[in-house]
């Protein structure tokens, strides 16, 4: 995996290396439901905690192997690097734990529409606060997402909390981590170790008093427990890179690969229910996204 270790200010345009990251990071997290749902009968703050500590080692490996670690001491006398990072580290716990519990509640459609309705809420960021312009054909495509959106929304009947907790989280999460004044994994693993501070002794105290599942649960348990780092890690790592290359408008649209691929687990996998309404609205979506990446590569072209 390739990485992204210059502190630099972000990126004010796309690159081919950040769509090929994106489209990674968004088709792992599509699939990770599935990996969830295994988990479902696990407490989402267990399963938060081991995501936590276990993706620790593999971010310090990753910045051993690229031999960046000189960066975190720089970070470490930076009061408005720590501040930053102990912010995204926030967003990103409660961004895991909800969606943790909307998967294995049976709510993955509900999770799903939070990130469909995401990309509206990073493009509304990037707009007001980075000053990103969008043309007429990319407005167009947004406008035909939010009334897809609007659609979902309205069709659950009530609101949902999920989906918004979601929207908000990771919305300001991918400002602030695109912002972050170090390098993508060097990011990543302080904000790991920020959370690692609090997680390992809690794991410590769930295994001690004998409710911990690593130790006191199943074979299958414990594997998937301790694949948890590599599951978080992996994405969210390649996540990072893909932002520092990306206009926020950009990751904003290329974020409905994601709650697609959920959608569909939901619906084919874990058997939710979908009515012709939620269908059409899923049709309109895709008809923004294909409507926006066709102006993104006429854009291209004519460079």
């Amino acid at each position: 995996m390739a990485t992204n270790n210059a502190p630099s200010m972000p990126q004010t345009g796309d690159t081919p290396q950040g769509f090929a990251y994106a489209l990674a990071a968004y088709g792992i997290w599509g699939i990770l439901p599935l990996y969830l749902k295994a988990l479902g009968h696990l407490s989402p703050v267990e399963v938060l905690a081991h995501r936590v500590v276990w993706s620790l080692p593999f971010a310090a490996l990753i910045l051993l192997v690229t031999r960046r670690f000189g960066d975190i001491k720089d970070a470490l006398r930076s009061p408005r690097t720590m501040v930053m990072a102990a912010v995204t580290a926030t967003l990103i716990t409660i961004n895991w734990v909800t969606y943790v519990y909307a998967v294995g509640s049976g709510h993955a459609i509900e999770g799903a529409l939070g990130y469909f309705i995401n990309p509206l809420f990073s493009i509304l960021l990037g707009s007001i606060l980075l000053k990103e312009r969008l043309a007429p054909v990319q407005m167009a495509a947004i406008a035909l997402a939010f009334v897809a959106v609007g659609i979902l929304t309205w069709d659950a009947g009530r609101l949902p909390w999920i989906s918004l907790t979601l929207t908000f989280s990771w919305g300001i999460y991918a400002l602030l981590r695109k912002t972050l004044p170090v390098g993508a994994n060097q990011g990543f693993f302080l904000e790991v170790a920020i959370l690692s501070i609090a997680a390992l002794p809690y794991i410590l105290w769930l295994e001690a008093n004998g409710s911990g599942h690593f130790t006191h649960g199943t074979t299958t348990d414990t594997w998937l427990l301790a694949a948890a780092g590599l599951a978080t890690a992996v994405p969210l790592m390649i996540y990072a890179n893909a932002a520092k290359r990306l206009r926020l408008s950009t990751i904003g649209i290329m974020q409905y690969i994601t709650p697609t691929i959920i959608f569909l687990i939901a619906v084919f996998v874990f058997h939710e229910p979908m009515n012709p309404v939620k269908l059409f609205a899923f049709v309109l979506i895709w008809s923004a996204l294909a409507l926006y990446t066709l102006s993104m590569l006429k854009t291209y072209r004519s460079r």
